[in-house]
């Protein structure tokens, strides 16, 4: 028997064998993932802006880099038998989420790394929207029926503004100084 990542494989009487990560089933996993996401998405679009107007929010820019980090790692935890796009975006956003916290609290912010950290805070938001809008045009059907492959115009409209207000947030951010 082959045992996917990070789950386990539990009998289940009345219907075979039943895959379990971290002691939930899929769907429930899938659930506090999801949940994690729109947290992290949520408390990004007010961390972030306030800090590109000069506002700096710790609990809540806390609260979006936990939660968004969480998103990622249990992001790996999900039984994938091999490579696929969302596991280098979550490759990608762990490492940049990884300099932005260095950036904030191994530095402080202080000098070069607050540029550091509000250039991979934004990417951070901007990646966990990118996925937003991938799921979405894979999972809403009236959205689904405009992008069934995810390479038509409503698909690539909906990321090129998203890349476009992430580049907007963060070159105001980087602009700013903080208001502390």
């Amino acid at each position: 028997m082959h045992l996917p990542p990070a789950g386990i494989v539990q009998p289940n009487p009345n219907r075979g064998i039943r895959i379990m990560i971290l002691g939930l089933t899929i769907p429930q996993f899938t659930a506090l993932h999801v949940g994690l996401s729109f947290i992290g998405i949520a408390t990004g679009l007010i961390a972030l802006p306030a800090y590109a107007a000069g506002r700096w929010m710790p609990r809540m820019m806390a609260l979006f880099l936990v939660t968004t980090l969480a998103t990622t790692l249990t992001g790996f935890l999900f039984p994938i038998g091999n490579f696929t796009p969302a596991l280098g975006v979550g490759v990608i956003s762990t490492l940049v989420l990884a300099i932005a916290l260095v950036a904030l609290y191994g530095y402080g912010l202080n000098g070069r790394a607050r540029i550091i950290y509000t250039i991979t805070a934004t990417m951070s938001l901007y990646l966990n929207m990118f996925v937003l809008i991938v799921q979405a045009f894979l999972k809403v059907e009236t959205l689904n029926k405009l992008a069934p492959n995810g390479n038509e115009p409503p698909f690539l409209i909906a990321q090129t503004v998203l890349l476009v207000g992430a580049i907007c947030l963060g070159w105001k951010a980087t602009r700013r100084r903080l208001a502390v």
